[in-house]
């Protein structure tokens, strides 16, 4: 079982100045998850090497079992901060892809032509892609084989617009994910803010938040089995 982990490059927080990249909770989580059921794991990134770390989600009030766990096994460390380049790895040579939220993924990879091509070869294959929080945002250009929205007509979720608004990051990031979903035909699912919340609709596994993380991993261990 491989699965191919892919993670943002981009670490600047539109024009304010501070600094974004991938949250922690929803690179660790996954990872150990996919991990403890013996999946082979591949990290990549657009620009390849160590992805950015979004300061946030190393603040104490943002750690967990995994985290902690993260921060004691050097093996993991050093798989993080050599991740291959994006245009680098291939579809045919992996089970299913995950892409791990915060908020750097809706500044490259729901631009990035390789990611784009890469959602789409999983998808017409008949392999699982996951995606947690705001990394949903990546589906929003990409196509069906019939030239519709990936997401259309199917339930799917990814951090809501009063989550962004907690964060007041509502008028920084380029687009809110729950509004995106929406307008490509998505059928926006959520719960309550910050509680765990996971939709699965054929091979698409989709997560709200950081909450989310290891259910959304679990569920497509499911597809796997």
């Amino acid at each position: 079982m491989k699965i191919l982990m892919i993670l943002t490059s981009h670490d600047q927080l539109g024009n304010t100045g501070k600094k974004t990249g991938f949250w922690l909770e929803e690179f660790a989580a996954p990872y150990y998850v996919f991990k403890d059921a013996g999946a082979s794991l591949t990290l990549a990134s657009p620009k390849g090497g160590h992805p950015p770390l979004d300061p946030k989600s190393d603040a104490p009030d943002a750690q967990t079992e995994y985290t902690e766990r993260f921060r004691q096994d050097p093996e993991a460390q050093q798989m993080l901060a050599s991740t291959q380049r994006l245009s680098d790895v291939h579809e045919a040579d992996f089970d299913a892809v995950f892409y791990p939220g915060g908020h750097g993924p809706l500044w490259d990879l729901a631009q990035d032509p390789h990611s784009i091509a890469l959602i789409e070869a999983f998808a017409s294959a008949g392999k699982p892609v996951g995606a947690v929080c705001h990394a949903p945002g990546v589906l929003r250009h990409v196509k069906n084989s019939d030239g519709a929205p990936l997401v259309k007509g199917r339930k799917v979720t990814g951090f809501t617009n009063s989550e962004e608004e907690a964060v007041q990051l509502t008028n920084v990031v380029p687009f809110l994910v729950e509004d995106e979903l929406k307008r490509q035909g998505g059928i926006y699912e959520k719960t309550a803010d910050w509680h765990p919340h996971v939709v699965t609709d054929g091979l698409l596994v989709t997560g709200q938040n950081p909450a989310s993380s290891a259910p959304v991993a679990s569920e497509m261990l499911k597809l796997m089995a």
